[in-house]
């Protein structure tokens, strides 16, 4: 992994972003997908389970039975004619992944999300969707994160045909990416301050937005190799609140859930130092704001962007 060339990836999203809307706007990738799908069950690890477990949630939100699991899992559901099988891997070469496809292939309908569309996870695939991210010389997975987010976004519409415009929600998207990385000489230094503290940085999300908490403490630990865990909003209050208590906390928070003043309210208490991204909250000791921010869908494909550039910094340094 080499930090300039992770920085690099970082500032050619915008212009991946691009290049994947003009992909869908040129036809649907997952139109050869049957009628008569019962089930969804998305595979993958680290980056790409992240990703699917927010896509799962919004299917099951709109009626379908769909699951994201652990790739490396002993057991879940058995094959099934009627059961998608969507495999994610970046990279096309999880091991983790491929043993967990080779239950299915041939007996599911089996669909290969990769950016290697010529790799291991491909063979015996029933449908191949390439995440049109681009090389990531930097050796991280960054903008394959964002494409498999969007991507996933533009199968539920597939699958649950409710007549969203996700090429243009990557359009935004794209305008919101450029505008964090055109204005970071404002924001990314103060942040990168307010972050830098001796027992590590926490990130904060609601359900929703899980795979932004955990993609952006990911990026701590894989680049500059800090100290970072992820933690659901709701569920903070009875699982992370305690270390508010002794530790110098420090935390990034995506704003958007109901629980949002419950967790504030025990960290203006304590004193806890808190980032807010997409958003501001009574207590938080600054805010990074970009442009559509407001609009849920932009945050969920946008708001790592922030953690990405301060791991950078830091790893760079």
């Amino acid at each position: 992994m080499i930090p300039d060339l992770y920085l690099a990836d970082l500032e050619a999203k915008p212009a991946a972003l691009a290049a994947l809307a003009g992909t869908l706007e040129a036809g649907d990738p997952f139109a050869g997908i049957p009628a008569g799908i019962r089930r969804v069950l998305l595979l993958g690890m680290g980056s790409s389970r992240y990703a699917a477990q927010v896509a799962a949630l919004r299917l099951r939100a709109a009626g379908i039975d769909a699951v994201a699991e652990y790739a490396s899992a002993a057991a879940s559901y058995p094959p099934s004619p009627d059961t998608l099988v969507v495999a994610i891997s970046a990279t096309g070469g999880s091991r983790e992944t491929l043993d967990a496809v080779a239950r299915h292939r041939g007996r599911s309908f089996v669909l290969a999300l990769t950016n290697h569309p010529d790799s291991a996870v491909t063979e015996g695939a029933d449908l191949v969707v390439p995440m049109v991210a681009g090389e990531e010389r930097g050796g991280v997975s960054c903008r394959t994160f964002q494409h498999t987010l969007a991507l996933l976004l533009a199968l539920g519409e597939r699958l649950t045909a409710s007549g969203g415009d996700v090429p243009g929600l990557i359009s935004r998207t794209a305008e919101a990416t450029a505008d964090l990385l055109d204005r970071r000489d404002e924001w990314l230094e103060p942040v990168a301050t307010l972050l830098d503290g001796p027992n590590g940085v926490y990130t904060i999300a609601p359900a929703e937005h899980l795979s932004s908490a955990e993609q952006s403490a990911l990026m701590f630990r894989e680049g500059p190799r800090r100290a970072a865990d992820a933690c659901e909003t709701g569920d903070w209050a009875h699982v992370d609140v305690y270390l508010t208590k002794t530790l110098d906390y420090r935390a990034i928070l995506f704003p958007g859930s109901r629980y949002d003043e419950q967790a504030m309210d025990w960290i203006r208490q304590r004193g806890s130092t808190v980032l807010t991204v997409g958003g501001e909250l009574p207590g938080a000791k600054a805010s990074v704001r970009y442009r559509h921010d407001d609009d849920p869908d932009v945050a969920l494909l946008t708001e790592t962007l922030v953690a990405e550039l301060v791991a950078a910094r830091w790893w760079l340094a």
